[in-house]
């Protein structure tokens, strides 16, 4: 994720910057937005805090109440074969409503697809990627009593 993010930000900046003839403004516009629309969204980190999970992006954090957890597991694959509903595929994060045979539909806060842990709720299930996945599942385990 980090080399498509690097990689295309370098082109829709420099596409932007190019001297483009006849409507140029509408594709740098585009550009622009692409970047604009998907960066404030990205996945900074994750922290545990007064029995929520806070996701931190760029300017805020989406909170994740834990009442109601039912387990929490890491598995390195099951964003694998994923179909994406709605959300962003790997600009900077791989966020949004997703589904899978595997696990049904999720809400995926994810940046590096090998440390997927998947939180069960009674109605839902949302998936994050913590940089050390084995102690995220003991500290969010207490939670769920799990």
């Amino acid at each position: 994720m980090k080399v498509v993010s690097c990689a295309t930000t370098v082109i829709l900046l420099a596409v932007a910057a190019m001297p483009l003839p006849g409507l140029a403004w509408p594709v740098r516009v585009l550009a622009l937005a692409s970047l604009v629309g998907t960066l404030p969204f990205a996945v900074r980190g994750y922290e545990i805090r007064d029995g929520a999970l806070l996701i931190r992006r760029l300017f805020w954090n989406t909170r994740i109440e834990l009442a109601g957890l039912q387990s929490v597991q890491y598995d390195p694959t099951v964003l694998c074969h994923s179909l994406r509903i709605c959300g962003n595929g790997g600009l900077y994060s791989f966020t949004g409503w997703y589904w899978n045979r595997k696990i049904g539909s999720y809400h995926a806060y994810a940046t590096d697809l090998k440390r997927a842990v998947v939180l069960t709720f009674a109605r839902r299930r949302v998936v994050v990627t913590p940089d050390r996945p084995e102690d995220f599942v003991r500290a969010l385990s207490v939670f769920c009593g799990c």
